[in-house]
């Protein structure tokens, strides 16, 4: 890390002194909110790669070294140690809850389990084939029209209120979502099991309300959701920001991230893994998948390999990985798809092209493989992705409340059309 206070950016016979801002860990930023005033510059960053938009103490990665954290906690210790209830309650409070407080956070989250029935009507309003995500996103929103009457954003208890809400109703709307696509009756949360187990039960159970919990599969699915939690300023969570600095409420704020989570780019990847999967067919076209790979001019391209951020393993890919081959072990699943994806791993990490490349299996190809074992269908993986990543969007969500640095989001353009011209008769 650099020592620098400041630096000097130099812009013809113009200089500028630009303060530097030193995070706890990180690259060093240099602060050119007046670069503007005192220049006439812009500064041009597409896709914002190189642009802190905001000071955060909620999640940290280093990509190069293949680090997450959440609250300071590295993620393989929460996923050892942890559950996901306890990591929602250190998100968004930023310290770890005591037993006390874990359990009435729980009772908290069980007691806003339920819905209005009138969002049983508006999922009921839309075709059975009708994509998970947009049925998702109209029911987060509507959700802002039941709760109206306590939307004071000023009211640090009607945030926090909002920010739990949303937390516990959101594997409500997602298990009512796979109910109506599978023709299955509109239930009710059992608000006796835990968070995970709630969720799957309101999800899988018959019409006559039975199901059988496995452990492994609670287990296994408490895990994804903790990997899933947050990830620093990604784009959905950056459109919650963005939302958010406009002072919409935090349910249409959570309604415009899962629209870019939405996105084959960001939340689809592992809906688009299984897809790949399906393409490769069997195990004994794994090779030749490998090598369709490799070359540019073929239009294959292996999905769940690589990251944006992680120029290293995926750290949650490293704690996932180890979970898939348990769980499909207690499972007992067999699958020719499942078996074309063990073997495709293999291939990646033993071939040199990918090794170069540290094109590593990441968070999506693994996540995939344990909601196609758990029976969960393929256009529902993107909303359990959502249903994880909610409670990262409401930690980012309170935090922007009460940042005193907070603005409405502005970004510049770079304007490349036509030049002023006069209209003629």
């Amino acid at each position: 890390m650099s020592d620098l206070d400041q630096v000097t950016l130099n812009a013809g016979e113009k200089s500028v002194v630009l303060p530097v801002i030193k995070p706890t860990l990180g690259n060093d930023c240099v602060d050119i909110s007046k670069l503007t005033k005192e220049t006439g510059y812009f500064t041009y960053d597409s896709g914002f790669t190189a642009t802190a938009s905001c000071k955060s103490a909620i999640t940290y990665i280093d990509g190069d070294k293949g680090v997450l954290l959440y609250r300071g906690y590295p993620i393989e210790q929460l996923s050892e140690k942890s559950s996901y209830v306890e990591v929602v309650y250190l998100l968004i409070n930023g310290e770890r809850p005591d037993a006390a407080q874990l359990k009435a956070f729980n009772e908290e989250l069980a007691a806003e389990a339920t819905v209005d029935a009138s969002v049983n009507t508006l999922i009921g309003s839309f075709a059975k084939d009708a994509h998970p995500m947009a049925i998702l996103t109209a029911a987060i929103a509507q959700l802002s029209g039941i709760y109206h009457a306590s939307l004071d954003l000023s009211d640090a208890e009607q945030r926090r209120k909002a920010a739990v809400r949303l937390i516990a109703k959101v594997p409500t709307l997602s298990a009512l979502i796979y109910r109506h696509g599978k023709g299955l009756p509109a239930n009710t949360p059992d608000t006796s099991l835990d968070y995970v187990s709630r969720f799957l039960k309101q999800t899988f159970e018959s019409a006559d309300g039975q199901y059988e919990l496995n452990q492994d599969v609670v287990k296994a699915l408490d895990l994804l959701f903790i990997l899933h939690a947050d990830h620093e300023q990604n784009a959905s969570t950056s459109t919650v920001r963005m939302v958010g600095s406009t002072g919409a409420n935090p349910y249409a704020s959570v309604a415009a991230g899962v629209t870019a989570l939405w996105g084959p780019a960001h939340g689809g990847a592992n809906e688009a893994v299984l897809k790949m999967l399906e393409e490769i067919g069997s195990a004994d076209n794994v090779e030749s998948a490998v090598v369709k790979a490799k070359d540019k001019t073929s239009g294959f391209r292996l999905m769940g390999f690589g990251h944006r951020v992680y120029k290293n393993f995926d750290p949650r890919a490293k704690v996932i990985g180890v979970m898939t081959g348990k769980v499909l072990e207690q499972l007992g699943v067999q699958d020719p798809l499942l078996d074309v994806a063990v073997k495709l791993e293999q291939a990646a990490l033993q071939d040199d092209y990918f090794v170069a490349r540290k094109l590593y299996p990441n968070v999506d190809f693994y996540s995939g493989i344990i909601y196609k074992a758990l029976q969960i269908p393929t256009e529902m993986f993107t909303v359990m992705f959502a249903l994880g990543r909610t409670s990262g969007w409401v930690a980012h969500w309170l935090e922007q409340q009460v940042d005193p640095e907070m603005k409405i989001g502005r970004p510049r353009q770079v304007y490349t059309g036509s030049d002023v011209r006069d209209y003629q008769g």
